[in-house]
């Protein structure tokens, strides 16, 4: 599935509305006053969103100006509901039948991960909090395709601390088979290591001082092992040049810690020297990690920075291309379920590729193009 170019006939015919049809409405559709039903609001809600809206209001407005085209999908008897309905549905929707059904829809389409980059990272969803209520932001747990760039699947914490016990259940969810999961200090637990060894999949877990003495154990090994791989890698970009030395032991007869985890392999140092063009400033970093890779420092480079993808694609095209964190939505499950659609919207605009256009300009060209966001939408 590189670059989403060879699309077979199954992968051709997914469509948003047929992995969605079974998600249960959690309103009462048998009394009262029932206009608008869920699969006519979330087909409205992923168009408008793929399209440029940011809000409800913009949702709402959008398709008033599509509702003929809307109805080429769905019948619309009612027209288009308001921004007030379409907060309180995704506030009262359940989250996780929902994201249920979002995974579903990413399985077919990453049956071809193995042997790809999978980074595990947190997201805490601003201003999705609420002072007056004690309610504290939400934070999600997500899973991403480096390669693909498909987000595989997220959990929902309500704290940061709470990633610990959220990693184990995300990596329930989807076939690792071959992969190689990297997360950052938070999650670098034996028991998910562990974890990720059952799926039959490796891992690569940077280390801080959250694992009793295990980031001593590693410094002392680099001063007294032998290192048997290094490489030096230079980037260029976003005003910066960065110059990653990767340093590699796989002797680790002098680790103490080794028999604490299983399959360990490898441990890593990475001496990160990063200097910012604008400020004329250079800042140095080192880093470290264990692995149940048996890699070169030149591999375990491209791997270390290929985990950066769900920072650098995944959270920054949520917050600045989505504008997620400026987002007021803070009833019920609103936040949660928006960031769902978002990750939808962002996963049908990279399988996109019948044009060479940067995301913002293929939301632009799909809220002027009908066709264009029929392509997107696979409909």
């Amino acid at each position: 599935m590189k670059n989403f170019k060879a699309q077979n006939n199954t992968e051709r015919n997914i469509s948003f509305k047929s992995h969605f049809s079974t998600l249960t409405d959690s309103r009462r559709t048998n009394k009262g006053n029932f206009f608008y039903p869920l699969q006519e609001i979330l087909f409205l809600t992923i168009s408008a969103v793929i399209s440029g809206a940011d809000n409800w209001t913009m949702i709402q407005e959008f398709g008033n100006s599509k509702l003929d085209w809307l109805r080429k999908f769905f019948p619309f008897n009612n027209g288009v509901p308001s921004h007030d309905v379409l907060g309180k549905v995704f506030a009262r929707l359940n989250h996780e039948k929902f994201s249920q059904c979002f995974v579903n829809w990413i399985n077919i389409l990453s049956k071809h991960i193995m042997g790809q980059v999978v980074a595990i990272d947190g997201k805490t969803i601003c201003r999705s909090g609420s002072k007056s209520n004690f309610k504290s932001a939400f934070h999600v747990v997500s899973a991403y395709a480096s390669e693909s760039r498909l987000c595989l699947g997220q959990k929902i914490v309500d704290e940061k601390s709470n990633e610990i016990t959220a990693i184990p259940e995300l990596l329930k969810i989807f076939d690792l088979k071959g992969c190689i999961v990297t997360i950052d200090a938070m999650g670098c637990q034996t028991e998910i290591a562990e974890t990720i060894l059952k799926n039959k999949a490796n891992y690569l877990l940077m280390v801080k001082g959250n694992q009793g003495n295990l980031k001593e154990q590693v410094e002392k090994l680099f001063k007294i092992g032998q290192i048997s791989s290094t490489q030096t890698q230079v980037d260029f970009g976003h005003g910066r040049i960065e110059n990653r030395a990767c340093h590699v032991i796989t002797d680790l007869q002098f680790f103490d810690d080794k028999e604490n985890w299983q399959g360990l392999n490898s441990i890593i140092r990475i001496d990160a020297e990063r200097h910012d063009k604008a400020t004329d400033k250079t800042s140095v970093e080192t880093r470290y990690y264990i692995s149940s890779l048996n890699q070169s420092a030149e591999q375990f480079n491209q791997i270390i920075r290929q985990h950066w993808t769900i920072e650098n694609n995944l959270h920054w095209s949520l917050d600045f291309l989505f504008k997620e964190d400026y987002s007021l939505k803070k009833k019920g499950n609103s936040a949660i379920n928006y960031n769902i659609i978002l990750k939808l919207a962002l996963a049908m605009l990279e399988r996109e590729k019948s044009r060479k256009l940067s995301k913002p300009v293929k939301r632009l060209t799909a809220a002027l193009d009908d066709k264009y966001r029929e392509r997107i939408l696979n409909c």
